[in-house]
């Protein structure tokens, strides 16, 4: 498509400017059809040029005379032209276009790429490039000797222009300028800016700064991930649109398969292609097919046809690598199976929640060249275990990718009953669009897809990662070093807007823990603590441990609770709006006598209103401090509502309405949020994790809050581990939802549940940070949860949670059906185990989300099915039944609450 819409950019300009078209009409090539034009005549042209850069000025433009410089005839058309022969190759493509891409020389290492990437796929491309980098000379170091007149140092500028003259490699000359000039490479310093750019000496001697929607802000994330300076610098290349093949190389050579470069690597992973659960319809790798609960980077058509592609090259005697070639048997009769796999897995890329990694083990890498490498063929030196410790040094199943596994279809079979679908993948939205589960259903059940697909933005030109619109979004500064951030938010206009600085963090500030330094971002255990250290705070749980060497008399004593409270259950409501089950336990958290009252926090707060003005229950449990944790909105009549806006409410009628502004605006009563269940028109209490008593369990559900008993809540659940259960013994715990399964217990609550469940460590001061970065709005824990929604891409599992009484965030993932098959139960524990990965490694795709940011540590616990011998539970009470029953009714179940 890019070959093609390059000629046509320069076609239809011919026609516009050469061939004298009547002025009053643009011609728009690329649909057929022409409209009126309100200045520039070409601007009909514009969408259809080959280089971002040309576009924007084309779109710009007043005349023709304003676009040469930028659009060049013979880049758009040598560029589309040749990039074309690559066809669906698109790492071949990638390279051919990072040559046109500039106005820079090609360099050797550029024009060496193209071959050694393009060559097995379009001889006419080799061509057509080769005859279009003819006419430039070669480059040479002291064609950048300009640059060296940009360092602000007197002392820099002279060993910058000496490095220059007497250096050859990249790689010596960027080692030289950071020893020399003393400074780390930062695109926003004049003299690495230049060389960012690499270009010819612009005409006019302005400096201009990169704009920010140049860069790629989600791989910047990355950058304070690398171990080396010659990865950060590359990963600060790659983040911008001038990167080259050159970078790639460099990439490659010295990172991609640098063992001590693995955060790095799974981090830019990570952004360019998110794990996700599922994958089916392959036609070649079909033994990937038919596996819903596991993880893969890239399970889709181009994946699979670069599978084959890879079996044909290699089947003519060489792997090649980027910085090596792998002289190999006829692989079509020594192992084919085996190597079918790899090269499926090396394209499909499974990944483990764990290392997210998608490197093959190193025992099957060893074994497979052992059988079936040429070793007569084979560099000096070069052994099996040699090229393995380099490729796949991983050995552990759970942090590398075990062959056997792909050697047979998947044990589900072709005919699996869809107990676990995945609507959003392959991806079936338009571009700059994000797919989302649907869990709101529609008000037309007969054409509601079980996707939505939502405006979203990309963190900047040179990124294809989005993130929805109206949401707000953390992103390293350009400006600024490492530890310094901005809060955006994702405009209407596609773009992030009304950025905002954050305070700087010292990242290079340890914490010394027990006479051990710790660096920021580490996690670690103290006793039963999980602990992180930032800028040098060491930040922990604050649960109460029991620790073996306790007396008899201690564990008698021990609660379990913060402070050894009293297990008695008589609440109190504090200002973050969350109920403790005592005074005692409040205190101890560290809220003082005037902070909090007597009662649930529900019952306390509704009662209570007091509005001049219409005003409506809003339920809130704050994580931020800094401004008051209102539980009730004061709003006047809507004159009009979006009436495009689908977030279904329930009034106190039992009539749903589209959204609640058109609920107020019928003068009703909001009874909770989500579609009307019939089994919730009568009250009937129920006890929520959280210690809240609601009326029904619809309401529960509406707060993100999981059930944990029917009645009002009566009593309080160990928080610790080791504590005793006694205060519990009067409860009734209805029967697990199914057979066999070990579950986990919520801390606080008193009945074990059939679920997955993090326990999120969380850094307070940010928080307080992002309300006051957001007009002192308070961060509550249900947009925690509904952000956390986002990244469950399963239906049939869905997000519950609440602040535990000792501070910790409490995250369960569940089964939403009524009786949860064993499927569906693992395929909500690998989507818990894949966030709980994301929060411990810091992944951008999860924590340039705010408030996610200010995650530090998560701690799993997953439930299994008993494999054999699982004595089935007794029937379920018909209440309890109605109770799991709301998860699924009809499509508009619990999932769109």
């Amino acid at each position: 498509m890019i070959g093609i819409s390059g000629l046509i950019f320069i076609f239809c300009l011919i026609l516009k400017l050469e061939v004298n078209i009547d002025d009053s009409v643009v011609f728009d090539l690329a649909l057929g059809v022409s409209r009126k034009s309100d200045g520039w005549v070409g601007l009909g042209c514009c969408e259809l040029a080959i280089s971002a850069e040309c576009r924007r000025e084309c779109r710009q433009a007043t005349s023709k005379n304003d676009i040469t410089k930028v659009c060049k005839k013979v880049t758009e058309v040598m560029g589309s032209t040749c990039c074309s022969y690559a066809g669906r190759h698109t790492t071949c493509r990638d390279y051919c276009q990072a040559i046109f891409r500039t106005d820079s020389t090609p360099t050797v290492s550029q024009i060496s790429a193209v071959k050694d990437y393009c060559q097995s796929h379009s001889a006419q491309l080799l061509s057509c490039v080769s005859n279009f980098t003819k006419s430039y000379p070669i480059r040479s170091p002291i064609d950048s000797l300009y640059c060296c007149d940009r360092a602000q140092a007197t002392h820099c500028q002279v060993a910058c222009r000496r490095i220059l003259r007497t250096m050859s490699t990249e790689h010596e000359i960027m080692e030289g300028l950071i020893k020399e000039c003393g400074s780390q490479p930062l695109p926003q310093e004049p003299m690495w800016q230049c060389f960012l750019g690499s270009a010819h000496p612009p005409s006019p001697p302005e400096e201009e700064t990169p704009h920010p929607a140049k860069m790629d802000c989600a791989k910047l994330h990355c950058c304070s991930k690398a171990n080396t300076s010659l990865c950060r610098y590359s990963t600060l290349l790659i983040s911008s649109t001038n990167w080259g093949s050159q970078t790639w190389q460099d990439f490659d050579q010295l990172c991609e398969y640098n063992p001590v470069e693995t955060e790095l690597i799974n981090c830019l992973a990570d952004v360019r292609e998110p794990c996700q659960l599922g994958c089916k319809d392959l036609t070649y790798c079909t033994n990937f097919n038919n596996r819903p609960t596991d993880l893969f980077r890239s399970c889709n058509v181009q994946s699979d046809q670069g599978a084959m592609n890879d079996i044909k090259l290699w089947s003519n005697g060489t792997i090649k690598m980027p910085f090596m070639n792998i002289p190999v048997l006829d692989i079509r009769k020594c192992l084919p199976d085996m190597w079918k796999a790899v090269a499926c897995s090396l394209q499909i890329k499974p990944c483990h929640s764990k290392s997210r990694g998608s490197v093959i083990c190193k025992s099957d890498c060893v074994d497979i060249l052992t059988q079936c490498g040429d070793k007569k063929r084979f560099h000096e030196g070069q052994t099996p275990e040699r090229i393995c410790e380099l490729l796949s040094p991983i050995d552990d199943p759970e942090r590398c990718i075990p062959l056997h596994r792909y050697l047979m279809p998947s044990s589900l079979g072709n005919n699996i009953v869809e107990e676990v679908i995945h609507p959003c993948n392959p991806n079936p939205c338009p571009s700059n669009h994000l797919c989302q589960v649907n869990r709101k259903g529609c008000l037309d059940e007969l054409n509601c897809q079980p996707y939505l697909c939502v405006p979203g933005c990309k963190l900047g030109e040179a990124s294809e990662f989005l993130v929805q619109q109206d949401t707000r979004i953390q992103v390293p500064t350009r400006t600024g070093p490492a530890g310094c951030y901005e809060v955006c938010s994702c405009g209407p206009s596609g773009r992030l807007e009304n950025c905002v600085e954050m305070p700087c963090v010292d990242t290079n500030k340890p914490c010394i823990v027990g006479g051990q330094r710790k660096s920021h971002g580490t996690s670690f255990r103290i006793n039963c603590h999980s602990c992180s250290c930032f800028a040098g705070d060491t930040i922990c749980s604050t649960r109460e441990c029991f620790g073996f060497s306790n007396s008899d008399d201690d564990h008698r004593h021990f609660t379990g609770l913060p402070c050894s409270c009293p297990d008695r259950f008589v609440p109190v409501c504090a200002s973050n709006g969350r109920t403790y089950p005592s005074a005692c336990v409040a205190r101890c958290m560290g809220f003082k006598d005037h902070q909090f009252v007597f009662g649930q926090c529900l019952s306390v707060y509704i009662n209570n209103i007091v509005c001049v003005v219409r005003c409506i229950p809003k339920y809130r449990v704050c994580l931020s401090d800094s401004s008051d944790c209102l539980q009730y909105e004061c709003i006047g009549r809507p004159a009009a509502c979006d009436k495009n806006s689908v977030e279904p409410a329930c009034d106190t009628d039992g009539l749903v309405h589209p959204n609640l502004c058109q609920l107020q605006q019928a003068g009703k009563t909001l009874a909770y949020m989500g579609h009307c269940q019939d089994a919730c028109r009568k009250p009937q209490q129920v006890c929520g994790h959280n210690g809240e008593t609601y009326n029904t369990v619809c309401d529960a559900f509406s707060d993100r809050v999981a059930v944990d008993y029917r009645g009002p809540c009566h009593a309080v659940g160990a928080v610790s581990d080791g504590a005793p259960d006694s205060a519990c013994s009067l409860v009734p715990c209805p029967a697990l939802s199914t057979p066999g399964c070990r579950p986990v217990t919520p801390p606080g609550a008193c009945c074990p549940i059939c679920a997955s469940m993090l326990q999120i460590l969380w850094n307070k001061e940010q928080m307080n940070t992002f309300s006051k970065l957001n007009k002192n709005k308070p961060v509550m824990v249900h947009d925690v949860l509904q952000t956390l929604r986002l990244h469950v891409s399963v239906p049939q599992c869905d997000v519950f949670g609440y602040l535990s009484i000792d501070h910790e965030l409490v995250v369960l993932i569940a089964p939403v059906d009524q009786q949860p098959t064993p499927l569906q139960i693992e395929a909500c524990s690998k989507e818990a185990e894949k966030i709980d990965s994301l929060i411990n490694y810091s992944s951008p795709t999860l924590v340039s989300h705010v408030p996610l940011s200010a995650f530090l540590t998560s701690e799993i616990k997953t439930s299994s099915i008993h494999s054999s011998g699982s004595t089935v539970p007794s029937p379920l009470p018909p209440v309890l039944y109605l109770l799991l029953g709301l998860l699924v009714m009809a499509a508009p179940g619990l999932h769109q609450l």
